[in-house]
């Protein structure tokens, strides 16, 4: 199962082509199940330019499996730790949202699809972290 990010769903709802829009075209044409998060949600949200755009996403994303976190308080305090660890590397995450994204995706045992470099980064230091790769 995948957790599709930010990056991805903007890319997808604007027909944007690259590497990560074709990976995420495999999965819908492979019916691998996929999902995404409320962060996700609210960031596809929050960066469409009109109302019109802002209901066509809502509708299509309301339609969407949702992962949560699992712990209302830790999975936050994990989140931070995924941040600490990559800053004592020498990684800065530009995107707190970011690592409570990864969060997700490592609690509920998810593949991450992106196109965002972070989540690279991310990975580099959090083992636990799985990038989709086809």
């Amino acid at each position: 199962m995948i957790l599709v990010d930010t990056s991805v769903m903007i890319d997808y709802l604007s027909d944007n082509e690259n590497d990560a829009m074709f990976k995420f075209q495999y999965v819908l044409e492979n019916n691998i199940p996929f999902g995404i998060n409320p962060f996700v949600y609210q960031e596809v949200l929050q960066g469409v330019k009109t109302e019109k755009d802002f209901d066509m996403a809502k509708r299509y994303l309301d339609t969407q499996r949702f992962y949560s976190l699992k712990d209302e308080k830790e999975s936050f305090a994990s989140a931070a730790r995924i941040y600490f660890k990559c800053r004592k590397k020498g990684i800065t995450i530009g995107s707190t949202i970011d690592c409570l994204i990864a969060q997700t995706a490592i609690e509920n045992s998810l593949f991450l699809l992106h196109n965002d470099s972070d989540f690279d980064n991310i990975a580099k230091v959090v083992s636990d972290l799985k990038i989709f790769n086809w």
